[in-house]
Parts: structure tokens; sequence; C-alpha cells
């Protein structure tokens, strides 16, 4: 059985006072139903639990059915962190679930092809990131004024969601983050703590994230073109 857990607990502050991105319509819908129809939609995927703000329980239930999201899924409460967040969705996973993907919900235009591909790597070595390499030069400072040095690009790579696992490897990695304290920002990095290696699945599409919004424009134009 393979699972997707959506987590939407968070609130993204680079999108200005008072604004919620995971709400703001696109295309048509809210960015949050566009990611969740996107693994609703997905053959690969036979559940999908989604990790919300506690109160928020009967508006994702009307999204469901107002957009007839009927694929079997679970509404959990989010944690103080991400990684919290994360870790709640795990431990409600059906029992027989073996592999889980990992995804920002404010990530609305990932195609099942990635989704699929890192299921299979998933499946294969334990861990796996949808990623795209580097194309712009990247350069090191200090102090954010002065350029330090120039990193070399081809060995870089910026990570997205889907972030795949076979569960007893992310509930291995996160346990060991959580029985060191550390905070992590990206399910991988826990899997880089306890030598888990990860395999970096390229995807043919654009796979953007709601950051700020200058990334609306962009993401309504390529939702448009997935509808």
């Amino acid at each position: 059985m393979v699972s997707a857990i959506i987590v939407a607990a968070g609130k993204g502050v680079r999108m200005g006072l008072n604004t919620d991105k995971l709400f703001l319509e696109v295309a048509g819908r809210p960015v949050v139903v566009h990611t969740w129809q996107r693994f609703a939609e997905a053959k690969c995927i036979d559940e999908i639990v989604l990790v919300i703000r506690e109160g928020m329980q009967s508006t994702f239930t009307d999204f469901a059915v107002r957009f007839d999201l009927s694929k079997p899924h679970k509404l959990v409460v989010g944690g103080a962190e991400r990684q919290d967040s994360v870790w709640n969705g795990l431990q409600a996973l059906s029992s027989g679930t073996a592999i889980v993907a990992i995804q920002d919900a404010a990530r609305p235009c990932t195609d099942e092809a990635v989704i699929a591909a890192t299921i299979q790597a998933a499946r294969e070595i334990g861990a796996a990131v949808a990623a795209q390499p580097m194309t712009d030069t990247i350069k090191e400072s200090a102090d954010g004024k002065l350029v330090m040095r120039t990193l070399d690009r081809a060995r870089l790579w910026t990570v997205q969601t889907p972030q795949t696992f076979r569960v007893e490897v992310i509930r291995r990695a996160l346990s060991a983050v959580r029985e060191k304290g550390l905070r992590v920002t990206d399910d991988t990095a826990a899997c880089e703590l306890i030598g888990q290696p990860v395999k970096l699945v390229a995807g043919a599409r654009p796979n953007p994230k709601v950051t700020v919004p200058e990334d609306l424009p962009f993401i309504d134009l390529l939702l448009k073109r997935l509808i």
C-alpha cells in the first residue's frame, strides 16, 4: 500500500500579513485543493493523510465534498514544526502502508509521473526526492553583502516534494531527529542523519511551490494547462 501525507498545517509568512497561501484561489480553486487533487487522481496512491491546523477540519471536509475528492483520506492535526506535523501524519497511516510520499500542500503542480518515479526509487533504495539540478551560478556569502566564493553548480540540486520513503526508513530517521532534539525543514535531511541514501528524481515538468505573491501568476498558468 502507498500513502501520501500532504502537509497543510503551516502558514506561509512570506506571502504577507494575514495571508494564508494554501487558501488562495488559482485556476478556479484553492492552492491546497489542487495539491490534494494531484494525489487523489494519481493511480499510484492508495490513501491520503492531510495534516492540517486545529479548527480547519470542517473546511477540508467541505473541500472533499465540493471538489469530489473521494479517494480515502484522513485529517490529522499538525504539530509545532513541520517535522512534528510529518510525524503526526506517519502515526495516522494505515497499517498496510509500505511506502509514503510526503508533499508540501503549497506545491500544487506536481504531476503523477514524478510521484510514481519517487515511489519506485523509494522501493529500490529506501528514500527518494523530487529535485532539479541547479542552472544558475551560485555564490556563497558569509554576511549577505560580499561574495566569498563560487560553488560548483554541477554538484548542486534544489529539492522539492514529494519526498518518498519506505515507511520504516522515515520513521527511524525522524525518531533519530526527535531523540537528538534537532530541527529539520526537509525530510531527507533526517535520512542524512542516519546514513540513509536518498535518490534524486528529476521531473520533466515545473514543480514550483507557492512562497511569495509573485509565484501565483506562473502557477496559475501551469495549473490551467493541467486542468
